[in-house]
């Protein structure tokens, strides 16, 4: 498939400058770039077109921050802080059980043009640069967040590598960013598409069936096991198509297409809610908005793009 890394969050080139990790040129210095993280939420600026927020250091919100090293431009780094620590008003806290979170957050030291958002929402606002700085900020934060104790023996873990990696002093054990494998299919059979919804979606939302892949399981062993656990459907021949880092919170999304041997749908309420299959005319009215009978995953993700491809039969070329 051309053009696979005009994906969102695929990579915009960074330099991540991998051997300065660690390295006192990896701290924050006069001039480099920073941009700041709450709980996951990314500062953009929401004047005109939405866009990043980026500033330069020093700044009055890094002190007292924990920072994390994501890359070079220019000879300047790029910081991201994060400021976690801040507690907004009780009105203006997030709801921790709606799948996509709306509500933005104002820091009282910014303008009111500034605010942190839920990156799902914003990624189209984004340039692949921005996206690309989104995406090891936020996920590289999380890791940090959660990773504190070592589970080799655990003890607290410190900090190496300018948030790269995590370092237990008892045992010796060395701690690294986690990553996992997801399979997301698009299973086809002539001119009909497999879509499925979870039960925790936004209502009426449909998209590409997808799983985890196992311990010991290849790539096609995941897309032909998960898709008749979820759906009964046996498929036959899978394709490799594109990725895309999703860092919701850690995973990356494997894309790929799925030959159907079978058509009839045999639901496990356990894994998903509903699956349909969807004819390609319906597909495009659905797309175009003249069908509000369901709606297709969100724009920016990979389900979303590898539907286009397949609506406008760029699957392979």
């Amino acid at each position: 498939m051309n053009n696979v890394e005009d994906i969102t969050f695929g990579s915009s080139g960074l330099d991540r400058s991998a051997a300065l990790r660690g390295t006192e040129k990896a701290n924050a210095s006069k001039g480099d770039s920073v941009l700041f993280v709450w709980r996951g939420k990314i500062l953009m600026n929401l004047e005109n077109q939405p866009s990043l927020a980026k500033f330069e250091f020093p700044h009055p919100l890094c002190k007292d921050a924990d920072q994390i090293f994501l890359g070079t431009e220019n000879n300047q780094n790029y910081i991201a802080f994060d400021i976690s620590q801040w507690e907004p008003a009780v009105r203006d806290q997030p709801d921790p059980n709606l799948f996509f979170d709306p509500t933005e957050q104002r820091h009282p030291r910014l303008d009111k043009k500034y605010a942190f958002c839920e990156l799902r929402g914003q990624m189209l606002n984004l340039s692949k640069r921005e996206a690309e700085l989104c995406a090891i900020a936020k996920g590289l934060i999380h890791w940090n967040t959660l990773q504190n104790y070592c589970s080799n023996c655990g003890s607290l873990l410190k900090k190496a590598l300018s948030g790269w990696q995590k370092n237990c002093d008892n045992c010796g054990a060395s701690h690294f960013p986690r990553t996992d494998p997801v399979v997301i299919m698009l299973i086809t059979k002539g001119n009909k598409v497999l879509l499925g919804r979870s039960l925790n979606w936004p209502q009426k939302m449909y998209s590409l069936l997808a799983g985890f892949v196992e311990p010991g399981e290849t790539i096609e062993g995941a897309v032909r096991r998960e898709v008749m656990e979820e759906s009964g459907i046996q498929v036959g021949k899978v394709s490799y198509l594109a990725s895309q880092p999703w860092v919701f919170p850690n995973s990356l999304m494997l894309g790929c297409h799925g030959e159907a041997q079978t058509e009839e749908i045999i639901i496990d309420r356990n894994e998903i809610e509903d699956a349909r299959w969807v004819g390609k005319s319906e597909l495009l009215d659905i797309f175009a908005g003249l069908n509000k009978s369901i709606f297709p995953a969100r724009k920016g993700s990979i389900a979303n793009f590898l539907l286009e491809k397949w609506l406008s039969d760029r699957l392979y070329y």
